[in-house]
């Protein structure tokens, strides 16, 4: 059984988390400071952690940087990009905002439970292959090379063919190969992504939805 700990001041909230995470047959460990997290953490070793960032005594943000070896997904009301991007680069592999939907985050917890990928394990679409651990896109005999964020977009769309992915999804999900791509950038980063597979193989396999994001699809 993998155990969570959850780090939490909130008493509502907190019992509201384990209650959920108990019924998806997650054992639970509670800390409700800073403090009393360092020391749970010291001596226990959950498979993730839930860490809120206002805590009483030690802020999550000052705990974080302590924890090495144990997945981190950081709670928080705070929703600015920034915050993200420091939280991100601090070692936390996701970033949850409240209030949050139990599903999406009884989803992410299992992402970051699940086994990882072998790192070079190559992703095919239509004629497309890419490679994402020399972030290198080929189609038939001829390659060429995309910028990490490129890469991390066209991963990403790969993986989900035919869906129409919203801005906010894919910069979510891009965010810990990427935390500097923001939602200004985004369309630039698409843009060149389109021109580099149009030269490629004379087809343009990403198109804009309006109103939503983008989509990859064969379909011209």
């Amino acid at each position: 059984m993998k155990t969570i700990a959850v780090i939490e001041d909130d008493l509502p909230i907190g019992d509201t988390l384990e209650e959920l995470l108990r019924q998806e047959g997650y054992g639970v460990l509670r800390a409700y400071s800073g403090t009393e997290a360092l020391y749970l953490l010291s001596s226990k070793q959950p498979d993730l952690v839930l860490l809120d960032l206002m805590l009483p005594g030690l802020p999550g943000e000052a705990v974080l940087p302590q924890i090495h070896g144990i997945p981190v997904i950081v709670l928080s009301a705070k929703g600015d990009v920034q915050d993200k991007v420091s939280l991100l680069r601090s070692g936390a592999v996701d970033y949850v905002t409240k209030p949050f939907h139990p599903q999406e985050l009884l989803a992410r917890i299992a992402a970051h439970l699940r086994a990882p990928a072998a790192p070079d394990a190559p992703l095919s679409f239509a004629s497309l292959r890419l490679d994402c651990s020399i972030h290198t896109v080929s189609s038939g005999s001829k390659s060429v090379h995309l910028t990490k964020t490129e890469s991390a977009i066209l991963k990403l769309l790969m993986q989900n063919p035919n869906q129409a992915l919203s801005k906010g999804v894919i910069l979510d999900r891009i965010s810990l190969d990427t935390p500097d791509c923001t939602e200004s950038s985004l369309k630039q980063h698409v843009s060149n992504l389109r021109k580099k597979l149009k030269a490629l193989c004379g087809r343009d396999y990403i198109q804009s939805v309006w109103g939503i994001g983008f989509l990859l699809t064969e379909e011209s």
